[in-house]
């Protein structure tokens, strides 16, 4: 089984020092380390871990800041670790989509549910994107095979259903989606009105 490959972020070196130990420990790999929200970004973009875990309060740029690129982009899930536990720094960290916060100080068996958690929120997220746009894609599709049909209605006098269905042999014949063949009969719809 493959381990789940983690970056983590701290400004004190102490602290990632002791997260690596506890990680390493629960036989995650870590696979980066950095200091400030900015180079963790460029970190997980190079590397392309699995969950990227950071403090709040860094320089340059803070983990919340970090952590909505990191999400934004899709790289990895971000779990925060903070020593404060302020509702406004909760409230900045959900609008960024963390995936999970832990407050310090925290145990080494804190860690392992709050990763798994992490990982699978941030599936479930990216499972709902990919249906999201395969819906779009279909409905795109269905739009213009519609207009496609409308065009053949019109112009060469077949009823919905034969119009659909010769845009359907089109498909089978040329071995190409339906979405392809309406596109070029729209297409060519548009160059003979010029």
């Amino acid at each position: 089984m493959e381990r789940t490959r983690v970056i983590i972020a701290d400004d004190e070196s102490l602290i990632r020092m002791d997260l690596r130990e506890m990680l390493t420990n629960l036989g995650y790999l870590v696979v980066g380390e950095a200091g400030d929200g900015r180079s963790t970004v460029n970190l997980a973009r190079e590397l392309r871990p699995d969950i990227v875990i950071m403090d709040i309060k860094m320089p340059d740029m803070d983990g919340i800041e970090a952590a909505q690129i990191l999400t934004s982009e899709r790289i990895a899930p971000v779990l925060l670790l903070s020593a404060y536990s302020q509702q406004d720094l909760v409230q900045r960290a959900r609008q960024a989509g963390v995936a999970g916060y832990m407050v310090k100080p925290f145990r080494e068996s804190d860690l392992t549910p709050a990763i798994e958690v992490a990982l699978a929120r941030f599936s479930e997220f990216r499972t709902m994107e990919r249906e999201v746009d395969s819906l779009q894609d279909a409905l795109e599709t269905r739009k213009l095979v519609e207009r496609a049909k409308g065009i053949l209605m019109d112009t060469q006098g077949l009823s919905e259903t034969e119009a659909f269905r010769k845009i359907q042999k089109m498909s089978m014949n040329n071995r190409k989606p339906m979405r392809a063949v309406a596109d070029a009969i729209i297409l060519a719809h548009q160059v003979s009105e010029e």
